[in-house]
Order: C-alpha cells, then structure tokens, then sequence
C-alpha cells in the first residue's frame, strides 16, 4: 500500500506542474486573481458532480468542525496566486522545486511535532539528506537557469 500511495503522489505531483504550466499564461491573459478563481471554480464544480455519484460516509455540520481545520482552505487560493506569478518568471521546473523544498521543510516540522495529530516521525540522518538533495536541486535548477 505505501508503494501505491507513493506512485499516486507522484502521479499528483505531476498534475501540480501541469497545473502551474496552464496557470502562468492563464494569469498573463486574464490575471492572476481571475486565473485563480477559474482554477477553484472549475475544481468545485468538478468535485460537486462527482459528489453526486460517491457517498460520503460522514456527512457532519459545518459548525461541528474545528474552525483551524478549515484554515487550510486558505493555503490553496494564495498557493495558486503564487503559482500562477512565479512560474512566467521562474519557470515550471524552478517554481515545482521550490515548492517543493518549503513543502519538505514544513513537512519535516510537522512531522516530528506531530501537529494536526499526525503521528509523530523523528527527523534522522536519511530524511536530512533527501531535504539536502532537494535544496541542492534548488540550486543546481536556479544556476542552469542563469546559463
């Protein structure tokens, strides 16, 4: 199961830089903010369809749910505005890699924290260098972009 769920975060990551292609010149016709809110406006149409067909299996009130778990719904619209400005300038590959380093480094904090009740997981010398890998990609992608 952890190899499936890998190659399906893979596969997501990969949706991601398509996603970052198609909103950088989205952002430059109709701007950034617009860009954006055709991007959840299309995906909340989508998931409201396929919420027709899939039962949930909880369907609970929204006065139930603890207000901070839904602060993450502020994350995603100010994750598209970044995208969608800094991949003209940066390109795909440079704003992905970024993106990914300040994932891992959160990532690694909350882990071993073990904020929002995951299950806490030490930081150890492999995890440190797959972090070091990233940032060295960072800069390698950033120098060739100079060439």
């Amino acid at each position: 199961m952890n190899i499936l769920a890998t190659i399906l975060v893979v596969i997501a990551g990969m949706g991601l830089s398509v996603e970052a292609g198609l909103l950088g010149p989205l952002g430059m016709q109709v701007g950034h903010l617009w860009a954006t809110l055709s991007i959840f406006g299309v995906g909340t149409a989508l998931l409201w369809l396929i919420s027709l067909f899939v039962p949930s299996a909880k369907y609970i009130s929204w006065r139930e749910v603890p207000k901070w778990q839904l602060s993450g719904g502020l994350l995603g619209p100010v994750y598209v505005v970044v995208l969608t400005l800094a991949t003209p300038i940066l390109g795909v590959a440079m704003t992905m890699i970024g993106i990914l380093v300040g994932q891992t480094a959160k990532s690694f904090l909350i882990d071993s924290l073990g904020w929002f009740g995951v299950r806490k997981q030490p930081i150890n010398l492999l995890r440190i260098c797959g972090a070091t890998f990233l940032c060295l990609a960072l800069y390698f992608t950033y120098l060739g972009a100079k060439l």
